[in-house]
């Protein structure tokens, strides 16, 4: 159960964010920026690639490794193939993880390796089978931890996380706001060197800005009606979200979304592009997760019972695809079954700013549902 009026007590919301999430997400736009100047100091702006990568192999664990692969594959499209390295293990615990690469992958590839920890034995192995192959090997991790070694004993370039001293407080959480955009960073601003694609320094600069005007229309201080992310937060409080998304840029955003929701705020989530969706999810609004489905609900005792469980439509919208928009057909399908709708659309900007609003939209949302709901 949501406690809404939490919502509305920023000094209770800061004592019950033991993880530092609030903090992660209004340090964004700070995290970009160090996380830039880390790239500058390593050298990434010194680089002189000799021709763009066949391919481009991304290690890390968790959900910070998968989201900045996804991200990193759709800014890029389809001229070098962005792939996510999934690891193997018995647990997910940095001793227990194994990463390999794949058979095929030599000396015209590129591999990133991605981690908020950097003391997981397989990825410090992985870059030395990466040096033994041929790869090009750059990591951005916390400095003097063992992959760091490791990557500059292949020959490799390694890139100083961009930490915070509550960073060590509590393991870090994959979903986290900071993580992302401090190992996301350095890699944009890598591939943009390498041609892959478009992130020059006054664009990063331009997200950061962005970052920071979301964290103060997001803010804990800010009260509910004038507050984007805490608005969404009650309006899913007691729903299942089902996230659709319209545009290049809002695919990650809205699976990012997804992902944060579980792990942060122990919420599930369902997720799907537009116009798929239509399709893929129609059965599920025509069910019983329709607020039409049960007409008695109104009238059930809140006291007594739980509320019944309904769906919630989401939808996240960047620019779509030649101007041609599902949006109508996506209203109408979910009015259609008296589900509530949802909306969140980035105010007009680069494609790197539109990702990075509807990213730090969404990743306060997650917080605040986290906080209020006592996940």
């Amino acid at each position: 159960m949501l406690d809404e009026s939490l919502l509305d007590a920023p000094e209770d919301l800061a004592e019950a964010d033991r993880r530092g999430l609030l903090r992660g997400a209004a340090e964004a736009g700070a995290r970009v920026r160090t996380a830039a100047r880390h790239a500058a100091e390593a050298g990434v702006a010194d680089l002189k690639p000799d021709g763009r990568p066949r391919a481009v192999l991304i290690a890390g664990p968790g959900a910070a490794a998968t989201h900045a692969a996804d991200l990193l594959g759709t800014l890029a499209g389809a001229g070098s193939p962005v792939t996510r390295l999934a690891p193997s293990g018995v647990a997910s615990a940095s001793g227990a993880l194994r990463w390999e690469l794949p058979g095929w992958a030599g000396s015209v590839d590129l591999l990133l390796i991605a981690t908020p920890d950097g003391t997981e034995p397989s990825l410090s192995l992985l870059a030395d089978q990466a040096y033994r192959r041929g790869c090009t090997i750059v990591a951005v991790a916390p400095a003097s931890t063992p992959l760091a070694e490791a990557v500059d004993g292949a020959h490799g370039l390694f890139i100083p996380m961009a930490t915070a001293p509550y960073d060590q407080d509590e393991p870090l959480a994959g979903s986290a706001p900071g993580v992302l955009w401090a190992l996301l960073t350095p890699l944009l601003a890598l591939l943009d060197r390498v041609g892959l694609l478009t992130a020059p320094p006054d664009a990063l600069e331009a997200v950061a800005d962005r970052l920071d005007h979301i964290a103060e229309r997001c803010g804990p201080a800010i009260v509910t009606y004038s507050n984007p992310a805490k608005a969404l937060a009650a309006e899913l409080a007691d729903a299942l979200p089902v996230i659709w998304t319209e545009g290049v840029s809002a695919g990650p955003a809205g699976r990012r979304f997804a992902a944060g929701l579980a792990e942060l705020a122990g919420t599930p989530a369902v997720v799907a592009e537009l116009p798929e969706a239509l399709a893929a999810h129609s059965a599920l609004l025509a069910g019983p997760l329709a607020a039409s489905a049960d007409p008695d609900d109104f009238f059930r005792d809140r006291v007594e019972e739980p509320p019944a469980l309904h769906a919630r439509v989401v939808l996240l919208r960047d620019r779509p695809l030649g101007g041609l928009t599902a949006a109508p057909a996506a209203r109408d399908l979910a009015l259609s079954h008296d589900t509530p709708i949802s909306e969140l659309e980035p105010d007009p900007g680069g494609e790197l700013e539109s990702l990075a609003e509807l990213i730090a939209v969404t990743d306060f949302t997650a917080v605040y549902l986290a906080l209020a709901s006592g996940a």
